[in-house]
Protein backbone atom coordinates (compact mmCIF):
# COMPACT_ATOMS: atom_id res chain seq x y z
CA UNK A 1 0.00 0.00 0.00
CA UNK A 2 1.02 3.43 -0.70
CA UNK A 3 1.49 5.98 2.19
CA UNK A 4 2.69 9.35 1.79
CA UNK A 5 6.14 8.96 2.76
CA UNK A 6 6.66 6.77 -0.10
CA UNK A 7 5.24 9.22 -2.36
CA UNK A 8 7.26 11.47 -0.97
CA UNK A 9 10.89 9.71 -1.18
CA UNK A 10 10.25 9.12 -4.83
CA UNK A 11 9.92 12.86 -5.59
CA UNK A 12 12.10 14.11 -3.68
CA UNK A 13 14.79 12.51 -5.71
CA UNK A 14 13.20 14.10 -9.10
CA UNK A 15 15.07 17.32 -10.35
CA UNK A 16 11.91 19.78 -10.29
CA UNK A 17 11.23 18.92 -6.51
CA UNK A 18 15.27 19.36 -5.60
CA UNK A 19 15.34 22.41 -7.29
CA UNK A 20 12.06 23.80 -5.86
CA UNK A 21 13.10 23.48 -2.48
CA UNK A 22 16.26 25.31 -3.15
CA UNK A 23 14.61 28.15 -4.30
CA UNK A 24 11.75 27.97 -1.60
CA UNK A 25 14.58 27.51 1.03
CA UNK A 26 16.41 31.39 -0.23
CA UNK A 27 12.90 32.89 -0.54
CA UNK A 28 12.42 32.12 3.55
CA UNK A 29 15.79 33.45 3.78
CA UNK A 30 14.86 36.86 2.18
CA UNK A 31 11.02 37.56 2.30
CA UNK A 32 7.97 36.50 4.55
CA UNK A 33 6.70 33.67 3.17
CA UNK A 34 3.56 31.81 4.10
CA UNK A 35 3.03 29.43 5.74
CA UNK A 36 5.72 28.89 8.57
CA UNK A 37 8.17 26.83 6.71
CA UNK A 38 7.42 23.65 9.26
CA UNK A 39 3.66 23.84 7.93
CA UNK A 40 4.29 23.35 4.44
CA UNK A 41 2.92 19.74 4.35
CA UNK A 42 0.51 19.47 7.05
CA UNK A 43 -2.25 18.61 4.87
CA UNK A 44 -0.50 15.02 4.25
CA UNK A 45 0.24 15.30 8.07
CA UNK A 46 -3.16 15.42 9.50
CA UNK A 47 -4.35 12.77 6.62
CA UNK A 48 -3.27 10.01 6.05
CA UNK A 49 -2.47 8.61 2.65
CA UNK A 50 -5.36 5.35 2.84
CA UNK A 51 -7.60 7.45 5.35
CA UNK A 52 -8.52 10.13 1.99
CA UNK A 53 -12.38 9.83 1.28
CA UNK A 54 -12.32 13.42 0.12
CA UNK A 55 -9.80 15.67 -1.42
CA UNK A 56 -10.94 19.79 -2.02
CA UNK A 57 -8.87 21.35 -4.39
CA UNK A 58 -8.13 25.32 -3.96
CA UNK A 59 -5.75 28.00 -5.72
CA UNK A 60 -2.62 29.10 -2.86
CA UNK A 61 -2.53 29.75 0.66
CA UNK A 62 -3.54 33.11 2.78
CA UNK A 63 -0.83 35.44 2.18
CA UNK A 64 -1.42 37.49 4.71
CA UNK A 65 0.64 37.14 8.58
CA UNK A 66 -0.33 34.08 10.41
CA UNK A 67 -3.56 32.80 8.55
CA UNK A 68 -1.97 30.19 6.15
CA UNK A 69 -1.73 26.97 8.05
CA UNK A 70 -0.47 24.29 5.63
CA UNK A 71 -4.08 23.27 4.98
CA UNK A 72 -6.50 24.32 2.14
CA UNK A 73 -9.19 27.54 3.30
CA UNK A 74 -7.98 26.72 6.98
CA UNK A 75 -7.16 29.25 9.30
CA UNK A 76 -5.23 29.53 12.84
CA UNK A 77 -8.21 29.63 15.47
CA UNK A 78 -6.62 33.18 17.03
CA UNK A 79 -7.13 34.58 13.54
CA UNK A 80 -9.83 36.22 12.54
CA UNK A 81 -12.41 34.32 9.96
CA UNK A 82 -11.93 35.20 6.27
CA UNK A 83 -14.66 35.89 3.96
CA UNK A 84 -14.48 32.17 2.08
CA UNK A 85 -14.46 30.46 5.17
CA UNK A 86 -18.15 32.63 6.35
CA UNK A 87 -19.27 31.22 2.93
CA UNK A 88 -18.18 27.80 3.93
CA UNK A 89 -20.09 27.70 6.89
CA UNK A 90 -22.91 29.51 5.53
CA UNK A 91 -23.22 27.07 3.15
CA UNK A 92 -23.22 24.22 5.49
CA UNK A 93 -25.84 26.01 7.42
CA UNK A 94 -27.84 26.41 4.60
CA UNK A 95 -27.73 22.12 4.29
CA UNK A 96 -27.83 21.99 7.90
CA UNK A 97 -29.73 24.14 9.61
CA UNK A 98 -28.97 23.04 12.72
CA UNK A 99 -25.32 23.28 12.33
CA UNK A 100 -23.40 25.74 14.96
CA UNK A 101 -20.84 27.97 13.40
CA UNK A 102 -17.61 27.75 14.91
CA UNK A 103 -15.86 30.93 16.10
CA UNK A 104 -12.81 29.77 14.42
CA UNK A 105 -11.81 29.11 10.81
CA UNK A 106 -9.83 25.96 11.68
CA UNK A 107 -10.40 22.91 9.43
CA UNK A 108 -8.16 20.23 10.70
CA UNK A 109 -11.22 18.13 12.41
CA UNK A 110 -11.62 17.82 8.63
CA UNK A 111 -8.92 16.38 7.67
CA UNK A 112 -8.56 14.27 10.64
CA UNK A 113 -12.25 12.59 9.28
CA UNK A 114 -9.93 11.81 5.91
CA UNK A 115 -10.27 15.12 3.92
CA UNK A 116 -7.19 16.50 1.52
CA UNK A 117 -7.17 19.96 2.25
CA UNK A 118 -5.26 20.46 -0.76
CA UNK A 119 -3.80 23.96 -2.05
CA UNK A 120 -2.24 23.27 -5.69
CA UNK A 121 0.31 25.82 -4.96
CA UNK A 122 1.81 24.99 -1.25
CA UNK A 123 3.50 28.75 -0.44
CA UNK A 124 2.99 32.44 -1.01
CA UNK A 125 5.44 35.57 -0.49
CA UNK A 126 3.45 37.92 1.78
CA UNK A 127 0.42 40.39 0.11
CA UNK A 128 1.39 38.32 -2.93
CA UNK A 129 -1.12 35.42 -4.05
CA UNK A 130 0.17 33.49 -6.69
CA UNK A 131 3.86 34.74 -6.61
CA UNK A 132 4.87 30.85 -6.34
CA UNK A 133 2.99 29.75 -9.39
CA UNK A 134 4.95 27.43 -11.79
CA UNK A 135 8.12 26.87 -9.21
CA UNK A 136 7.45 23.44 -9.29
CA UNK A 137 4.42 23.15 -6.60
CA UNK A 138 1.66 22.56 -9.23
CA UNK A 139 3.76 19.69 -10.72
CA UNK A 140 4.52 18.09 -7.11
CA UNK A 141 0.49 18.50 -6.42
CA UNK A 142 -0.30 16.95 -9.48
CA UNK A 143 1.57 14.00 -8.63
CA UNK A 144 0.15 13.61 -5.58
CA UNK A 145 -3.44 13.86 -7.35
CA UNK A 146 -2.02 11.14 -10.02
CA UNK A 147 -0.80 8.81 -6.71
CA UNK A 148 -4.34 8.77 -5.04
CA UNK A 149 -6.33 8.35 -8.18
CA UNK A 150 -4.34 5.23 -9.24
CA UNK A 151 -4.01 4.13 -5.58
CA UNK A 152 -7.47 4.29 -4.13
CA UNK A 153 -10.87 3.95 -5.30
CA UNK A 154 -14.47 6.00 -4.80
CA UNK A 155 -12.89 9.31 -3.94
CA UNK A 156 -14.59 12.49 -3.91
CA UNK A 157 -12.52 15.22 -5.14
CA UNK A 158 -14.21 18.67 -4.58
CA UNK A 159 -13.31 21.46 -7.01
CA UNK A 160 -13.92 25.24 -5.91
CA UNK A 161 -13.21 27.62 -8.37
CA UNK A 162 -11.38 27.82 -11.61
CA UNK A 163 -7.89 27.10 -10.31
CA UNK A 164 -8.60 24.03 -9.00
CA UNK A 165 -10.57 22.67 -12.41
CA UNK A 166 -6.64 22.43 -13.98
CA UNK A 167 -6.02 18.92 -12.22
CA UNK A 168 -9.61 17.80 -12.81
CA UNK A 169 -7.85 15.58 -15.87
CA UNK A 170 -5.67 13.84 -13.44
CA UNK A 171 -8.80 11.93 -12.76
CA UNK A 172 -10.45 9.06 -13.64
CA UNK A 173 -14.46 9.46 -13.95
CA UNK A 174 -14.91 6.13 -13.78
CA UNK A 175 -13.32 5.60 -10.52
CA UNK A 176 -14.16 8.12 -8.60
CA UNK A 177 -16.27 11.09 -8.26
CA UNK A 178 -16.22 14.51 -8.68
CA UNK A 179 -18.19 17.87 -7.65
CA UNK A 180 -17.32 21.37 -8.67
CA UNK A 181 -18.67 24.59 -8.09
CA UNK A 182 -17.25 28.09 -7.76
CA UNK A 183 -14.60 29.48 -5.28
CA UNK A 184 -16.41 30.34 -1.79
CA UNK A 185 -15.18 33.86 -1.94
CA UNK A 186 -17.23 36.70 -2.15
CA UNK A 187 -16.80 37.35 -5.55
CA UNK A 188 -17.77 33.89 -6.81
CA UNK A 189 -20.11 33.01 -3.91
CA UNK A 190 -23.05 33.43 -5.80
CA UNK A 191 -21.88 31.80 -8.90
CA UNK A 192 -22.72 28.31 -8.00
CA UNK A 193 -21.00 27.77 -4.25
CA UNK A 194 -24.13 29.39 -2.64
CA UNK A 195 -26.72 26.13 -2.86
CA UNK A 196 -24.17 23.70 -4.11
CA UNK A 197 -25.15 21.21 -1.58
CA UNK A 198 -21.71 19.84 -1.80
CA UNK A 199 -21.59 18.96 1.87
CA UNK A 200 -25.10 16.92 2.11
CA UNK A 201 -24.27 14.85 -1.12
CA UNK A 202 -21.07 14.17 0.39
CA UNK A 203 -22.48 12.36 3.19
CA UNK A 204 -25.05 10.82 0.90
CA UNK A 205 -22.22 9.12 -1.06
CA UNK A 206 -20.26 8.05 1.92
CA UNK A 207 -23.16 6.49 3.33
CA UNK A 208 -24.04 4.85 0.21
CA UNK A 209 -20.24 3.45 0.40
CA UNK A 210 -20.63 2.38 4.14
CA UNK A 211 -18.00 5.09 5.30
CA UNK A 212 -18.34 7.32 8.11
CA UNK A 213 -20.26 10.54 7.39
CA UNK A 214 -18.20 14.11 8.07
CA UNK A 215 -19.06 16.04 11.07
CA UNK A 216 -18.52 19.74 9.02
Amino acid sequence: MKTWKKIFNKEKKKKYFINLIKFINKEYKKKNIFPKKKKIFNAFKYTKFKKIKIVIISQDPYYKKNQAQGLAFSLSKKIKITESIKNIYKEIKNEYPKYKIPKHGCLKKWSKQGILLLNSILTVEENKPLSHKNIGWEKFTNNIIININKYLKKIIFMFWGKYSLNKINLINKKKHIMLCTSHPSPLSFNKGFNGCNHFKYVNKILKFQKKKKIKW
